[in-house]
């Protein structure tokens, strides 16, 4: 079984910075990507970023340049950078991993910003 243990969540100032890690285990292959979504209140859950075990990545257009995710494949983690941190950006974060044959969801982190 596999498991998703995220942290890094957490309340920030807008204009502040957060990093998110999440390290998946469970499974001896490694996950073809791994990414970042979000859900806010009343809102239907979005992609953040996401990044293959190659390193090419996909933002949600509104977030770059803010954001950066980047990963350790030797420890099948993968962490989400946040700058500029915008009011809006506040969420609940879900880490996912997508191998060859499922897809796994984390817990999720909340993060909070305050203007």
């Amino acid at each position: 079984q596999v498991q998703l243990v995220e942290s890094g969540g957490g309340l920030a100032q807008a204009g502040g910075s957060l990093r998110l890690s999440c390290a998946a285990s469970g499974r001896i292959s490694r996950p073809n990507a791994m990414g970042w979504y979000r859900q806010a209140p009343g809102k239907q859950r979005e992609l953040v970023a996401r990044i293959t075990s190659s390193g090419d990545t996909l933002y949600a257009d509104s977030l770059k340049g803010r954001f950066t995710i980047s990963r350790d494949n030797a420890k099948n983690t993968v962490y989400l950078q946040m700058n500029s941190l915008k009011p809006e950006d506040t969420a609940v974060y879900y880490c996912n991993a997508h191998y060859w044959d499922a897809g796994y969801w984390g817990q999720g982190t909340q993060v909070t910003v305050s203007s």
